[in-house]
């Protein structure tokens, strides 16, 4: 059955492509909600003057707000709708996921199969909009208090009825964008949450590429560094995908049964584990806590601005000695802490016993769990200094040579990854519209001999 699977990937083609209508519909729904998605990034929040706001997020484009502007699209530094983005249901998914690890409640619901699944998604929506609501209100009062540069703020008239107005507009789009991802994955190709971020960022990347070729262009930048950077550009995207796509493949085999005078089992699989176990997720999460700092230096002016927030702010700018220490530090922490929650050696083990499986050599149990901690433990340090190198060589481009933003190590990991993952699941479309056409094709000539 494997290789049968096997061959008919291979054999994947635009003639199959051009016969799976199914497939067609599905990418023709992903491209207009994602078309949906982008007009939704320009319509702006009522009382916010867009023309100050852009003045303040580039003054600011090396905090916090950049990061999420270039996630969101260029939507928060244009303060629209969906300024907050996708970014509250990832935290709220992160934060259940840890949740559901520590406390035994939301780890039983884990294990109740698809209604635990669903509990945990519904505990998930409600968290989404508590922390929509506080962020959105964060934004709002934190938009009253900004000056523009010339000492004029950017909401039009300040007062409880603009805050309430940009709450409800903000975590509107919020929970539209999460029912729109949702739509995506079960009507679409891909995963929706990852395409509405992966089009975000993929969206200013020809505006990022424009401005390189300008800074090479008027002289900002020396030719032949812009082509040498392309280079390492095209090297480090297809070293993300060497990475993103290398797992350890670990041996599982299923002992024979005998009953009666036919045996069962007996069969060898394998059990994947990725190299890159935590994916993005420590990128996102070191940047965020260490942009927070410079972001509220950034805000405060420099009268009010204490000496110890002013001195974190300055030596944890981007770039410096101690952001780049601190980064891939902090990088190298969530790995291992991400890894460790999303695997239980442990509980994996006794599944593995439960089911009559072992791995040859290893006793069933306590040495099996063991043996996937190590195997886990090298795996994450591998993948951790994978992320490491990946983000700060980027960094230390951005920062020393004025690279466009777009082109750090984070967004081109989340640009290969949702790539990969969406090149995959048209794959598997396509190999099970090529099973139906050959069942629909034996069942005609077992109808013809009869």
């Amino acid at each position: 059955m494997a290789s049968m699977a096997e061959q008919l990937a291979s054999n994947v083609n635009l003639s199959a492509f051009s016969k799976a209508t199914e497939l067609k519909k599905r990418i023709w729904f992903t491209l207009g909600a994602l078309i949906i998605y982008r007009l939704g990034t320009y319509i702006p929040v009522p009382g916010v003057d867009a023309a100050i706001m852009a003045e303040l997020l580039a003054k600011h484009q090396g905090g916090i707000l950049g990061m999420f502007d270039m996630f969101s699209g260029g939507a928060l530094g244009r303060m629209t709708i969906f300024a907050l983005n996708i970014m509250p249901y990832i935290s709220a998914s992160i934060i259940i996921q840890l949740m559901s690890s520590a406390m035994p409640s939301l780890e039983a619901l884990k294990k109740e199969g698809e209604q635990g699944r669903k509990k945990l998604n519904q505990y998930t929506r409600y968290l989404t909009v508590f922390i929509a609501l506080f962020q959105a209100y964060g934004i709002a009062v934190g938009l009253e208090s900004m000056q523009g540069p010339n000492g004029v703020s950017p909401v039009i008239h300040p007062g409880m009825f603009f805050i309430a107005t940009a709450v409800i507009t903000l975590v509107g789009g919020t929970m539209f964008l999460m029912w729109l991802g949702e739509q995506i994955t079960s009507r679409g190709v891909g995963n929706g949450i990852s395409l509405i971020i992966f089009a975000g960022i993929v969206a200013n990347l020809p505006g990022a590429l424009v401005s390189l070729f300008n800074l090479g262009y008027t002289g900002a930048l020396s030719p032949i560094f812009v082509a040498i950077f392309l280079i390492l550009a095209a090297v480090t995207i297809a070293f993300i995908v060497f990475m993103e796509q290398a797992q350890r493949r670990v041996v599982i085999q299923y002992p024979k049964r005998q009953v009666g005078q036919r045996q069962y089992g007996g069969d060898s699989t394998h059990m994947p584990l990725k190299v890159n176990t935590a994916g993005v997720i420590p990128p996102i999460f070191a940047s965020s806590v260490l942009l927070i700092p410079v972001t509220i230096a950034g805000f405060l002016s420099s009268d009010s601005t204490p000496s110890w927030l002013a001195f974190l702010g300055q030596e944890f700018g981007q770039g410096r000695i101690l952001y780049m220490l601190f980064y891939a530090a902090m990088i190298i922490f969530f790995s291992f802490f991400y890894a460790a929650v999303s695997f239980n050696p442990k509980e994996t083990a006794d599944n593995l016993r439960k089911q009559g499986g072992f791995i040859p050599g290893i006793r069933p149990g306590a040495n099996t769990a063991t043996y996937f901690d190590t195997i886990l433990t090298r795996l994450t340090t591998i993948g951790a200094l994978y992320l490491v190198a990946v983000c700060l060589l980027p960094q230390f481009l951005i920062n020393h040579y004025n690279v466009p933003f777009y082109f750090g190590g984070t967004s081109l990991i989340i640009i290969v990854s949702v790539t990969i993952d969406t090149v995959t699941q048209v794959q598997s479309h396509l190999v099970a519209h090529q099973y139906q056409g050959l069942l629909r094709k034996s069942r005609g000539a077992k109808g013809k001999k009869r």
